[in-house]
């Protein structure tokens, strides 16, 4: 039974090999075609796979049984056609955990401290007086500290578990939403019909939803006017999760305090969009995940439980 693995990231095979029944082969995931030796594989490892990759893996692999995508969303992969009732696809939830909360994370300060504006002063050879020296300790009016900051983060699951510590150890105060209620991680979660109340409370929102039609624009013109005006939204989610022209909007009318983003309705992100040069917006050009950490592990433990005829981790079954 052939397992290909991509080469568009470096795979220790050393540490899948030794399953009996199981022979392992590389290919280019960016090539337009599965080499046609490979066409009978049983199992595909899929990363950064182009489109034209995918739909031939459709239309001319008849054998194949799994495939498991080392990216957090299985979007490529549904889009390429891939009915999951008849392949099993598994994604690569986990692998980022670290990487996004990190970027998150470092986004939230960017926006905190704005060392955004510092460069723009920078590269203009301009002291930014208004940002250095004195400062009012955590003013009401502003988002300058995590410290007795109230973040919630929407879509509260391993990402915001591994980011939701690095912030209460900075004294912020975190609360998530999720579909169902309950603490997790020692924190508070909500569903989204509390967003009326939570909103209003909230100093910067951070957005991890997955991209879906039943999360499509769910940050729309009326949720962002619930925030404060010194409010900040991040989203190291799905870009489709914010209507970015309600986004701009708010931006440009002082609605909010900013938005930092590395995830967009459409990647890259266009020339013409207004989020370019929107007030207080950062960019960040979807650099969050990129780098599945220990897919092996993951890659050998899904092994073993298809082998053996059991449920694999992190299916897809919507």
């Amino acid at each position: 039974m052939k397992l290909l693995y991509p080469t568009s990231l470096k795979v220790d095979t050393s540490l899948i090999e030794g399953f009996p029944t199981i022979t392992l082969h590389p290919y280019d995931p960016r090539a337009d075609t599965i080499p046609a030796e490979h066409l009978d594989a049983s199992i595909l490892v899929t990363w950064c796979n182009s489109m034209p990759n995918l739909q031939h893996a459709k239309a001319s692999m008849p054998n194949l049984r799994w495939i498991q995508s080392l990216a957090a969303g299985p979007n490529d992969v549904l889009a390429a056609g891939f009915d999951i009732h008849k392949v099993t696809v598994t994604t690569g939830s986990g692998l980022h955990d670290r990487t996004v909360a990190e970027h998150a994370l470092a986004l939230l300060l960017n926006a905190a401290r704005r060392f955004y504006e510092m460069r723009d002063y920078q590269v203009q050879s301009r002291w930014p007086f208004h940002l250095g020296g004195p400062q009012p300790d955590r003013p009401k009016d502003k988002f300058t500290t995590l410290r007795d900051a109230n973040v919630l983060i929407w879509g509260f699951g391993n990402i915001a578990k591994t980011l939701a510590p690095h912030l209460t150890a900075l004294g912020a105060t975190v609360r998530g939403v999720a579909r169902h209620p309950g603490v997790r991680s020692g924190c508070e979660i909500f569903t989204e019909e509390n967003l009326e109340e939570l909103l209003p409370t909230t100093d910067a929102l951070v957005m991890i939803l997955p991209g879906s039609e039943t999360t499509r624009h769910v940050l729309n013109k009326e949720r962002l006017a619930l925030l404060q005006k010194h409010a900040w939204v991040v989203n190291v989610g799905r870009g489709t999760s914010i209507d970015e022209d309600a986004l701009v909007e708010a931006l440009e009318g002082g609605e909010i305090g900013g938005a930092a983003l590395d995830v967009f309705e459409v990647e890259p992100l266009p020339e013409g969009s207004k989020l370019w040069k929107a007030p207080n917006c950062v960019v960040s050009p979807h650099a969050a995940g990129g780098r599945p950490q220990d897919c092996e592990i993951l890659i050998v433990e899904n092994l073993r439980r298809f082998l053996a005829g059991q449920e694999l981790r992190n299916v897809v079954n919507y």
